[in-house]
């Protein structure tokens, strides 16, 4: 019962971070900008570090069969894939043409649903043990901070107001809350469903990382912040790896 308190502690928390567009009320653009490259470039290397280093290997343990659990990683990186391409929607069609309040709408199903499965993954982590979850919320965190920010912005370019757009984006991650209650349940009714969620989870993270987080450092021609995005990143990867050292 602990771990499920714990779970709901620590999703209420990620959803808490959805609130972090407050930032656009109280500093100006540019300076924004700057932080939320530095964020993405940690956060890079917090999800990729947090899959190689504790997801992965804590699946791996749990499984007999190390083949099919990287058969649950592709997996993991297919379901993320669609989600992004068809639920969480952010091009424009028609020569360039938009319809932004189709994409406010789209964004917040897709928030919806990303966060619902990041709830439970925060369930199943916690089940493995206390510390494990609390690594696991960690690199979730610190994806949600960056992509938490960049949300808040379609909601406004979508036509909401900033405070509508923090009220709503902050519903949306509430769904974590939901996600705990049915990874909890699915952990502790169904045996051995942390070993298929826990790479899944896995394959989640490095295509966030790979094809959502990396794209965006290679978009910045000035060296000095490419620089300092890289060694954000290296220092992502490091923390994630200094965690695995003090929880082994």
């Amino acid at each position: 019962m602990i771990e499920f308190l714990w779970s709901i502690v620590a999703s209420i928390v990620v959803s808490l971070i959805s609130l972090i567009g407050i930032l656009f009320l109280l500093v100006n653009e540019k300076t924004l900008n700057n932080i939320l490259f530095i964020l993405i470039g940690f956060a890079t290397g917090g999800l990729l570090g947090g899959a190689f280093f504790h997801l992965l290997p804590e699946a791996l343990e749990k499984s007999s069969n190390p083949t099919l659990t990287f058969l649950y990683v592709i997996l993991g990186f297919i379901i993320f894939f669609i989600l992004e391409r068809y639920i969480h929607w952010r091009h424009c069609h028609k020569e360039g043409k938009c319809d932004v309040h189709v994409v406010s709408y789209l964004s917040l199903m897709g928030d919806g649903i990303h966060n619902l499965i990041d709830g439970m993954i925060i369930a199943t982590s916690f089940q493995v043990n206390i510390s494990f979850g609390l690594i696991t919320t960690l690199a979730i965190i610190l994806h949600e901070i960056p992509q938490e920010i960049g949300d808040f912005g379609v909601l406004v370019y979508g036509g909401l107001s900033k405070l509508k757009a923090l009220f709503y984006n902050f519903l949306s991650a509430l769904t974590a809350i939901i996600g705990v209650f049915i990874g909890y349940f699915l952990t502790t009714s169904i045996e051995n469903f942390s070993s298929v969620l826990l790479p899944i989870a896995a394959g989640g993270f490095i295509y966030i990382a790979a094809s959502d987080l990396v794209p965006e450092l290679h978009k910045e021609p000035n060296l000095k912040k490419s620089t300092l995005a890289i060694i954000t990143f290296i220092f992502g990867i490091i923390l994630m790896y200094a965690l695995k050292l003090i929880h082994v």
